[in-house]
This record gives structure tokens, sequence and C-alpha cells, in this order.
């Protein structure tokens, strides 16, 4: 939730450089990542986590961003490091169930929109570390297009949505105005949003990251309004100019539990976590695994050769290792 975001994308000021994590048709349904998920916590036979460095098993969410992250990682772990990688489908609860039951080595991507796991995996039983940042900045966030805060510049403050709602408004909405909001799975507290800030809304789930994006691609065609979760980086918004809407500053704890939010987003610097006992024991890989940072730049040229060039996420890995020896190369063990 998914997701990632590039240094100068990072800045909501500037919607044309906004980027973030695409749930792609590149990417499986949404069913087949909950049965994905579903079996990789029931095989631990035939995985290595946690002590050996010559086969690696890792989580991998389900948008653009994590995919680009795990293509790149596999390729340079096994052609480099002779490392097998077993990689497997799993939103950010199961691959934190997984690290910690041994299932899964690393997931390197996390947004930290899972607070009980962390609690739970991270600090209390200690069976999941942090790998260090991944590099990337992401930032979620409520977004319009620009075209029609050109027209009423102050919907970008939260405070003035109810004054534009019947804009908004679908057959899908129940006679308010419609929020898109993202795949069930993904880091969200929209639903707390709307209903703590007393907005005239209906939050209306789009059910993946493809369909959602195919919705804002349609209603951006036919210059229509629109509301909606998005996120930086995400390939979308360097197509797209769209303008964030201003939400309560976020602070801790602010959204914890979703029913009582009444906040905006945090940005936040990425996060990658593994098995504590291959963190210790997992030799070459888990070094390399803990080195592994790139930018939002980084992640997004990998997106976009897959999503833009339609290259299968192999061969976009290998073209952006190709062009990126002197940024990978400090992320190979010492010998």
């Amino acid at each position: 939730m998914h997701s990632s975001t590039h240094d100068t994308q990072s800045n909501p000021s500037n919607p044309s450089k906004h980027s973030k994590r695409i749930r792609n048709a590149i990417l499986a349904g949404s069913a087949v990542v909950g049965m994905l998920a579903v079996s990789a916590c029931s095989a631990a036979s035939t995985t290595n986590a946690g002590g050996s460095d010559d086969k690696v098993t890792l989580a991998q969410p389900s948008w653009a961003g994590a995919q680009a992250n795990i293509a790149v990682a596999k390729k340079l772990l096994e052609d480099e490091l002779g490392v097998e990688v077993d990689v497997r489908q799993m939103n950010e609860t199961a691959a934190f169930t997984a690290m910690d039951g041994g299932q899964a080595d690393a997931v390197l991507e996390d947004w930290h929109g899972n607070p009980k796991q962390l609690k739970t995996f991270v600090e209390k039983k200690k069976s999941v570390v942090s790998a260090g940042e991944l590099g990337v900045k992401g930032h979620i966030g409520w977004y319009v297009p620009k075209y029609y805060a050109d027209k009423h510049p102050d919907i970008t403050n939260w405070k003035n949505l109810n004054k534009y709602a019947d804009d908004f408004k679908t057959s899908e909405s129940k006679g308010k105005g419609q929020f898109i909001g993202a795949d069930p799975e993904y880091s969200q507290h929209d639903t707390g949003i709307i209903k703590n800030l007393d907005l005239d809304f209906t939050h209306v789930p789009s059910g993946s990251e493809s369909a959602q994006q195919e919705e804002i691609e349609r209603l951006y065609k036919a210059k229509k309004p629109f509301l909606t979760y998005w996120w930086t980086p995400q390939v979308l918004q360097n197509e797209l100019e769209l303008v964030e809407v201003e939400l309560p500053k976020y602070t801790k704890g602010c959204n914890v539990p979703v029913e009582k939010a009444d906040c905006g987003y945090p940005h936040v610097d990425l996060e990658k976590f593994m098995n504590a006992d291959f963190a210790k024991n997992g030799g070459d890989a888990a070094e390399f695994i803990k080195n592994f940072k790139w930018s939002n730049e980084d992640q997004d040229a990998v997106v976009n050769y897959m999503t833009q060039d339609k290259m299968k996420p192999e061969a976009a890995a290998e073209k952006w290792i190709k062009e990126n020896k002197d940024v990978w190369e400090a992320w190979l063990p010492k010998k």
C-alpha cells in the first residue's frame, strides 16, 4: 500500500513531478495476491529463511515500485552473488507474519502503514529487524486534477471540500461527493478522515491499483472533477497534473484507530525489514539487502520501463543495471 518518491517528486506543491506506486496490470490481481500470501505463510518447508545465504525468499507487495525493487535485487543477487531468489507476492501485513515465522527473509519496501505489526514483531518479539532505509521517499495524499483546481483554487484545502461536494457526485456516492478509495490492502485511513472531518463525501473503493488508475485516467481525459487517494512515487503523476488537497497535519498516532483518524498522511522514508535470524546469518545476501538503497528516480526509471515501455520486470531490471553500475556496485558485499 503500498509506495513508494523521487526527491524532486515528493513536493506536493509540484504536482507534475509527483509520483507513486502503480497498481498496474503488470501486477497480479488482488485475489491472486491474497492466495499467494496464504500459501507463503504455509510453505516454511520450501524456504530457507534465517540461515543460509544461498537462497533468499523476498516478500513482494502488489504495487509496481515494490516490483521494481524486487526485480533489480533478484537479478543482482543471482548474477553477482550466485544466490537463488524466491519471490512471493503478499501484502505488508502478510509479509511481517511471514518474516516472523521464517517463511520470508525480507521485504524491501514498507510504508509504516501497519503500526501493530511493527510493535508486535519488531519491538516486542524482535523476530523482525530493520534493514535500513530504501532511499525512496513516499507520501500518500488526496488529489484533484489541476484543471479543476485552476477553476476552484480553494479546493486545495480540506475545509472547502464540502463547498464543492456536488461536483463530485456519482451514481455510487449515495447523494454525496465521491472519494475514490485505494486497494483495500493499502495503508489508508480515509474513511476516518471523511467521518471525523464531517466531509460530505462517500468513500468508494476502487478494488485494485489498476482499476483506480484506469478510472483516474478516464475522468482526466473527460476533464471531469474527481477526488482520489494517490501517492508518490508513482509514474502516473508524471503523465497527469494532479494537485494535492491539504489535510490536517499528520502527527504520530493521529490515524490510530482508523475510526478516529482526523489527519492526513506523513512523508515516509520507506524502510526495508528482515527476518532477525537471516539478518545475522544471511551472509552476503543479507549484507546486500542492507546495502540496497536507491532514489525515487531510480525506482521510477524501472517502473517506467515496465509500464510505459511494456518491458517484463526482468528486462527492465537488466536495462537499469546496465545503465547504473555506479549505483549498484556499492550494494555488493566488500570482499
